[in-house]
């Protein structure tokens, strides 16, 4: 049996349909460590806060 070039095609774009289908669902998942990382950012300016100490912002500093 011969199958055409236009049966492969079809073939592969519904597999790469599926795949990325698959791929959204789990890109909506929560990571861990993800909250983490947003209470790293400075709640006013949203840049990341290094340290412990308040941010540049809140300092005076350079912005």
């Amino acid at each position: 049996m011969r199958v055409l070039g236009c049966d492969v095609i079809i073939k592969i774009v519904t597999l790469f349909l599926i795949a990325m289908g698959v791929l959204a669902m789990f890109g909506k998942l929560r990571f861990p460590g993800q909250k983490r990382l947003q209470s790293a950012r400075c709640p006013r300016c949203g840049r990341f806060r290094i340290g412990k100490g308040p941010c540049a912002c809140k300092k005076g500093g350079r912005t």
